[in-house]
């Protein structure tokens, strides 16, 4: 998974020449997440990185990752890559023909607090949280990556990084973000319940949120998960 800064990078990523310069550096499949559309306007924006991250891409292949580093890097002003081990606790529904999801997909990089190890941090996150974040807000798909190692001579410190779905609506309506369908207890509930559990993880601080757009494109006519999500 590559976090890319540039302008115009909607345009460039979703290019014909670049998709296939992507699939002939090994690419089976490609998915781009766009920050800055119209349609996440007005949605919460996180960022301990200046300036925000403006695209992210993430790469299905089994090629080592230089040459598609190596095609993503004339396009941007910065790139940083990670190798990940993806994880899909709510499988969004997706079509992988390069359209536009309809949703908003938040894009979340974490990093373990120092108060916690790797093992008690993954299991707080995988197996505590994931439960509490999915039933608490109005998610139709919730998909985790687990970083294993950089991939890019330029790096960020990131161990984890987390992309949720929601309806468009939730861009500007908390209600719709909750799913609490306008009950105002409700959802101080849900927020409540979802803070404490952020809470124990370390994510209410030192975390970047990205809101997307998302496409998908299969350049190989793939249809699974392979190594590299």
């Amino acid at each position: 998974m590559y976090a890319l800064w540039g302008t115009d990078l909607a345009v460039a990523l979703g290019s014909a020449e670049v998709l296939a310069a992507l699939e002939q550096a090994g690419a089976d499949r490609v998915q781009l997440n766009i920050a800055g559309a119209p349609e996440v306007a007005g949605a919460m924006t996180l960022s301990t990185l200046a300036p925000p991250i403006d695209a992210i891409v993430s790469v299905w292949t089994e090629a080592v990752p230089e040459p598609i580093t190596a095609v993503l890097a004339p396009l941007t002003d910065r790139v940083v890559g990670w190798e990940v081990t993806e994880r899909r606790p709510l499988p969004p529904p997706e079509t992988w023909d390069g359209s536009r999801a309809d949703a908003m997909a938040n894009v979340a990089f974490l990093r373990r607090p120092d108060t916690l190890d790797r093992t008690e941090w993954l299991r707080r996150w995988l197996e505590d949280h994931t439960p509490i974040a999915i039933a608490t807000q109005a998610t139709s798909g919730y998909l985790q990556n687990v970083v294993e190692r950089p991939v890019t001579p330029d790096v960020e410190h990131v161990d984890a990084i987390v992309e949720e779905l929601f309806p468009l609506a939730a861009a500007g309506d908390i209600h719709a973000f909750y799913g609490s369908g306008g009950d105002d207890a409700e959802l101080r509930r849900r927020m409540t319940a979802l803070l404490d559990s952020v809470v124990r993880i370390g994510a209410h601080e030192n975390i970047d949120v990205v809101p997307t757009v998302r496409h998908l494109h299969s350049l190989r006519g793939a249809t699974s998960a392979a190594i590299w999500p």
